[in-house]
């Protein structure tokens, strides 16, 4: 341990960018710390409804919102290494495992805080952390699924090439994982941590300002905070609310996005240096810094001491097979882990069915015919959305100016919760007389959407330079470079974008089907707007039967349409 801390020391005299990111480390702990003490508070359901507008709070409530969407994202990106990577390896698990992630990935927000907040505040029932962890929870909801998604499938399609290097290199779990995969990912997993961050957004009010079971709970937050202003009708606080979210979405894409976007381009599969890639100057600011450069250097140093990588070929270093008495424990305790897992889903999926019996086959098939409904909405909102993601994704990803531009403005878009602008679009169709079953589509496109753009403009990116300047040589037509290149490239990216994107849109029915204005109500026949009042009710019964008849919707769409479309995508179109 002393021998790391001596190498911490610097090597050089401290500059400007020490100062500027040793003076932002310790401003943003010190901002966690002070954030994290109101997560702790004592609580009451008498008392968690306050929530004041006063304008001068929105920076604490803003750094609040963040505090918990940064948690569960860094919840969700563990989920997602460990999930994808089970899923992707184990084809016996992945049968049930990726069917799974439909599932969670459609059921609404709702629907598992309708689950969870009963559960923790009875875990922590005079503690504000119970309601804390729920509404994390529901931001990690909202997050982990597209992710994950998006890990799976690149571990899916890595080349064969490299997966050969690796096995003549013997690599060793943790090191191909290291070595191999998160680099081969990483493009497509920073796009899609963006996308996941954004969408979290999108579901902030729903999981800051909570109505489920009869008890409202408003935790201070901006999302909470909007919701206050828009059900009050105070336009000027609600204009105070989306500067403050446009001002927090910016500088969040500037330190954190950006940099990232930035950085992630060094595991491009390609061989020539682009020169128009994406650039980011806190990136260069940290990459000026000694300090930065040196702890990095120590913090590897470190993990390298107590994870070993031994990657070197079988003349230098062995490979060493686990034993049959460690495989034998792992396979037990994996047996052991599905098996309790096994038993929870049995234990709640026989008391979902117990509830649903109550309500006799008549509500049973009123809920199917609610299914269709939404599941054309969902069909025609995808497809819509993805008229103008694939081009627009398209030209972004082989275009780094454009990116530079384009990014940060399609960041602000698609993490902007335009659902909290839903009760003034009510009343603009109230106004014209818009048939709302037809108007909800628009609605849920907005919540929708992004996750094909995000994912189009991550397999555009992910193009080897050297195939675009071989179209260049080739001379070929718009129409060539789209049917032998483009479409080719980014098919399972898109594969990934429209599946998420259909999840999304299920998970989007919840709010795009029922929207209130002051004393009127907007509902188009659907699963999400019978959901949604059967949680406002708080009837169990009804909450089972919808989120059952929508996961056995996923269930059929996925075999028969997305299983085939990724078969596809691992077998013929990707990079070798």
């Amino acid at each position: 341990m002393n021998r790391w801390l001596m190498q911490i020391r610097l090597k050089h005299k401290i500059g400007w960018p020490d100062l500027l990111v040793v003076i932002l480390i310790a401003g943003t702990l010190y901002a966690i710390l002070d954030l994290g003490k109101g997560m702790v508070g004592k609580f009451s359901l008498q008392s968690a409804g306050a929530i004041s507008l006063n304008p001068r709070l929105l920076p604490y409530y803003a750094g609040r919102s963040l505090l918990r969407m940064f948690i569960a994202y860094l919840l969700s990106l563990a989920f997602t290494l460990v999930y994808g990577r089970y899923a992707a390896y184990h084809k016996v698990a992945e049968k049930v495992m990726i069917p799974a992630l439909d599932i969670l990935q459609s059921v609404p927000v709702l629907g598992f805080l309708s689950i969870t907040v009963t559960g923790f505040l009875a875990l922590f029932p005079k503690s504000y952390l119970g309601a804390e962890l729920a509404s994390i929870f529901a931001i990690f909801t909202s997050q982990a699924w597209n992710m994950t998604f998006s890990f799976y499938h690149s571990l899916t399609v890595i080349p064969a090439d490299l997966k050969e290097a690796a096995k003549i290199n013997r690599l060793r779990t943790w090191a191909q994982f290291i070595k191999l995969e998160v680099p081969f990912s990483m493009i497509g997993l920073v796009w899609n941590s963006m996308m996941s961050f954004g969408g979290a957004w999108f579901f902030l009010a729903a999981s800051e300002s909570i109505t489920v079971l009869h008890n409202h709970i408003q935790l201070p937050g901006i999302g909470s905070y909007m919701a206050e202003a828009i059900a009050v009708g105070n336009i000027p606080d609600q204009i105070y609310g989306i500067l403050t979210m446009v001002i927090v979405i910016i500088a969040i894409d500037q330190l954190v996005w950006r940099p990232l976007v930035a950085w992630s381009q060094k595991y491009k599969l390609d061989q020539n240096e682009a020169t128009d890639a994406p650039t980011s100057w806190f990136l260069q600011l940290l990459r000026r810094s000694e300090w930065v450069q040196n702890t990095f250097k120590t913090l590897a140093a470190a993990i390298s001491t107590f994870i070993p990588m031994r990657y070197h070929s079988a003349v230098e270093t062995p490979l060493q097979k686990p034993s049959h008495k460690r495989r034998t424990g792992l396979r037990w305790l994996m047996i052991f882990i599905w098996t309790i897992i096994l038993l929870f889903a049995l234990r709640y999926l026989y008391a979902g069915m117990l509830d649903i019996a109550k309500l006799g086959i008549g509500q049973i098939l009123y809920a199917i015919k609610m299914g269709f409904f939404t599941f054309l909405r969902v069909t025609i909102a995808t497809f819509l959305g993805a008229l103008w993601t694939v081009p627009v994704g398209v030209a972004i990803g082989l275009n780094g100016k454009l990116s530079r531009v384009a990014q940060p403005l399609v960041q602000i878009f698609s993490s902007f919760p335009f659902n909290l602008f839903f009760g003034l679009i009510a009343m603009l169709y109230m106004g014209l007389h818009i048939n709302f079953n037809l108007g909800s589509i628009p609605l849920m496109m907005l919540g929708t959407q992004w996750y094909i753009l995000f994912n189009v403009i991550a397999g555009a990116m992910a193009i080897p330079s050297s195939l675009k300047e071989a179209s260049l040589i080739l001379r070929l037509r718009p129409s060539q470079k789209w049917k032998t290149l483009i479409l080719p490239a980014i098919f399972p990216n898109l594969v990934t974008g429209l599946i998420t994107a259909s999840g999304g849109a299920w998970n989007a029915s919840i709010v795009a089907e029922i929207v209130n204005w002051k004393n009127h109500s907007l509902i188009a026949s659907g699963l999400g707007s019978y959901i949604a009042n059967a949680t406002t009710n708080g009837n169990w019964s009804e909450i089972s039967l919808g989120i059952a008849v929508m996961s056995i919707f996923v269930v059929l769409i996925n075999r028969v349409l997305w299983r085939p479309m990724y078969r596809l995508a691992e077998n013929k179109y990707h990079l070798e």
